[in-house]
């Protein structure tokens, strides 16, 4: 499975924004971000100096969501397809797609300490969806499914440690744990405001439909 397998910190470096895709570092203050806070590159400082069209601002965006959730072009591509055919808000509904993909679900509900991390744990088939072993990081859950750490995972130093840091991030209010921390339910589809990803939307749309 094709995925962007350089260095992060550059990602967040680039976009200039924590894309948290190295954990509890990101949280804790260490984000390279921190002490060079320009685009990668030897020339990076001159370039910021010049001003960003219109299109270079939609395209910074567009990167920054598809990398914050790990997906690669043609598969966001595919997602705004499926939200534009939807009622509403475009720009809504393909955030509400992308924080319905089993891998954000479970990095929201704490069981791996990040994006990429939890991708990878789905990936080896450590987490059930309703009792059922599910390996495809994009599978899309829904209301009332619930989440969990397969029994034979639960002794796994990752899920371990990812869960015993958790408390430091806020639970979204359209999850919930249980009385088993490596438990948790969907409880409703996330609105716009419960999704706290620092994202302007309306210019990926716009960026899409040049």
């Amino acid at each position: 499975m094709a995925r962007y397998r350089g260095a992060v910190c550059r990602l967040c470096r680039r976009e200039g924004v924590r894309l948290y895709l190295k954990g509890e570092r990101c949280f804790s203050g260490k984000c390279a971000i921190e002490k060079r806070a320009y685009p990668p590159g030897e020339q990076a400082q001159r370039r910021t100096r010049r001003r960003i069209s219109d299109y270079g601002i939609q395209l910074r965006e567009k990167q920054k969501l598809r990398r914050m959730y790990g997906v690669l072009e043609r598969q966001f591509r595919s997602y705004f397809a499926q939200a534009a055919r939807r009622s509403g808000v475009t720009g809504e509904a393909l955030l509400q797609l992308l924080e319905r993909r089993l891998d954000n679900v479970v990095w929201r509900l704490g069981f791996a300490s990040s994006r990429p991390q939890a991708r990878e744990l789905v990936n080896h088939g450590h987490f059930a969806v309703n009792d059922r072993r599910v390996n495809i990081p994009s599978y899309r859950v829904r209301p009332g499914e619930t989440i969990a750490v397969c029994d034979s995972s639960r002794s796994l130093p990752p899920i371990v440690a990812a869960v015993a840091t958790a408390g430091g991030r806020r639970l979204p209010v359209w999850l919930q744990i249980g009385g088993d921390a490596m438990r948790g339910t969907v409880i409703s589809l996330p609105a716009r405001d419960e999704i706290d990803t620092q994202i302007q939307e309306e210019l990926v749309v716009e960026y899409y439909s040049r």
